[in-house]
């Protein structure tokens, strides 16, 4: 007998067989999440970082501009 007709012809069996199957599930969802938070802190890091090299190239940028403002006006 399938576990398919066993769960037709009893109650009992196709409740216990889903919450064993529920069970399943939700472990497998748990994993989908912590892999999804994990993904979401590493965008977030990398968010940061790249934020942190554009100010220091633009920081790079208006200094040289600065400097060759300076040396125009002093000649």
């Amino acid at each position: 007998m399938s576990t398919t007709d066993l769960e037709r012809q009893s109650l009992e069996a196709h409740v216990d067989l889903c919450a064993i199957r529920y069970d399943a599930l939700e472990g497998r969802l748990n994993k989908v999440e912590k892999k999804i938070d994990h993904i979401h802190n590493d965008m977030i890091e990398g968010q940061k970082s790249i934020t942190k090299v554009l100010i220091g190239t633009a920081g790079t940028v208006v200094a040289s501009l600065l400097s060759i403002v300076i040396v125009i006006l002093l000649n």
